[in-house]
């Protein structure tokens, strides 16, 4: 049994503006603008381009919730966000959603960060049992994330080994090829683990197109 925490997208970025913006024309714009909202992985998936596409490619191919039929982790995916905990990458989030994340400092010090998502964690928690493991898909050489979910998942809380000394692009290429063949990463407890290592060897340049099963 697994589950994924997904790391969020900058909001307040470039693309962010670009989405975002009354003068867009393409169809996520559009859609972000309507009533309705888009789907927050589609939004985070344009805003952080490679690196969240990586995390959530990777997430879909290999979660494994305890309770399908459960209403809080049927997917076994969850995004952290800057307002509002963890959420599904499956919520519809509008522009006004997307504004107040952008103004929000993800840090373990701030509370409208932290409190939110301490609440959706302790759920989880409850929901899925001792028995099922948390993969952080995310930094963990800073404390952003780290110290909020560590001291509600303990030692169940666990990352991929190769992240260790990988940017951001390398982590989001990496994961991609990982969800394009099936093969998943090994997985290391956060606890007492090295979180910064030097710069492991860059990834074989692509010989083909990936295709995400």
């Amino acid at each position: 049994m697994r589950l994924f925490l997904l790391s969020p997208a900058n909001c307040g970025g470039r693309r962010a503006a670009m989405v975002m913006s009354d003068r867009a024309q393409f169809d996520l714009a559009q859609r972000l603008r309507g009533r309705g909202g888009a789907p927050l992985g589609e939004v985070f998936s344009f805003m952080s381009g490679l690196y969240f596409r990586g995390k959530l490619a990777y997430a879909r191919a290999f979660a494994r919730p305890p309770d399908p039929d459960s209403t809080i982790s049927a997917s076994g995916i969850f995004v952290i966000t800057p307002t509002a905990g963890l959420r599904s990458p499956d919520t519809l989030v509008t522009r006004a959603a997307l504004r107040a994340f952008g103004t929000v400092d993800v840090s373990a010090d701030n509370i409208a960060y932290r409190r939110p998502l301490e609440a959706s964690a302790r759920a989880i928690r409850d929901d899925v049992g001792p028995e099922c493991e948390i993969v952080l898909l995310g930094s963990i050489a800073s404390g952003k994330y780290v110290e909020v979910l560590q001291g509600i998942f303990g030692d169940r809380l666990v990352f991929p080994a190769d992240f260790v000394g990988r940017g951001d692009m390398s982590r989001g290429g990496l994961m991609l090829r990982s969800a394009a063949s099936l093969d998943e990463l090994r997985y290391i407890p956060v606890a007492g683990a090295i979180r910064r290592g030097p710069r492991p060897p860059r990834l074989a340049p692509l010989t083909a197109p990936l295709r995400i099963r």
